[in-house]
């Protein structure tokens, strides 16, 4: 199956996780890739898992997408490369955990800087090169916390609510341009961001409070390739008919 055989997508967060998942898979069905992250290592390892016949159509570019100058230079090399953009995939993000009464500022403008921010820029600055496409497709990156509660992140729910605001908003807007704009909701993903203290939850965390938080489906959380997948699918014509929503991927955690 090559879906993305004539397709050109750029994938933010592409050196971890569900972001480099989502690489993989696009350059499994065809895709031209370009894969942006803030970390060159990251992005390295990515661009050394590429399977045979792949990496001649992998381009790495190093953006911080909290940081506007960098956003527009790593999306210029991006469609330069590219010649256009047909997709973009805006699965980069932080967490950062603690009881809301101590979370200080700092982290509060990290966390929203680089999630909300970070997607209205990346998105901001390709959505010229997407309504040229005349097919264009923005697969943005909610989470469960967004509608559930996940306690210690408040932050993290807040940058997700917004996206997912924000998302529908892009598709209303330029739905008759021919742009379609989804979001995907993870949720009890095994990542980086979700292992052990990797939240960096407080030493006092009430475990209580994360009982509901595991899947029904499976022996724990999944792996990142369940979640690229669903990209997959919406970035491409299986997912023609699906705008302005968001698609929930938890394993029924919260059904």
């Amino acid at each position: 199956m090559e879906r993305f055989a004539d397709r050109r997508v750029l994938i933010t967060g592409a050196g971890s996780g569900i972001g480099r998942a989502t690489v993989h898979r696009i350059l499994s069905e065809g895709g031209t890739v370009v894969a942006a992250d803030i970390s060159s290592a990251g992005l390295a390892e990515t661009a050394k898992q590429a399977g045979a016949g792949e990496a001649e159509r992998l381009t790495s570019v190093t953006i911080d997408i909290a940081d506007e100058d960098s956003v527009r230079a790593g999306v210029a090399s991006a469609l330069e490369t590219l010649g256009g953009l047909d997709a973009l995939v805006n699965a980069a993000g932080i967490l950062r955990s603690a009881h809301t009464h101590e979370l200080s500022l700092a982290d509060w403008n990290q966390v929203i800087a680089t999630n909300l921010t970070g997607t209205f820029l990346m998105s901001r600055e390709s959505l010229p090169a997407l309504l040229d496409s005349g097919r264009g497709v923005i697969v943005n990156f909610a989470s469960t916390s967004a509608y559930f509660a996940h306690p210690y992140m408040a932050a993290y729910a807040a940058s997700k609510g917004g996206i997912m605001s924000m998302t529908h908003a892009l598709a209303v807007e330029y739905a008759k341009q021919g742009l379609r704009a989804v979001a995907v909701a993870p949720g009890s993903i095994s990542t980086d961001m979700t292992t052990g203290r990797g939240p960096g939850l407080p030493e006092d965390s009430d475990w209580a409070l994360f009982g509901k938080l595991m899947p029904l489906l499976g022996d724990g959380f999944a792996d990142p390739g369940v979640v690229a997948g669903v990209v997959a699918m919406l970035a491409s014509d299986d997912g023609a008919f699906i705008t302005g929503t968001e698609i929930r991927i938890d394993g029924g955690t919260h059904a």
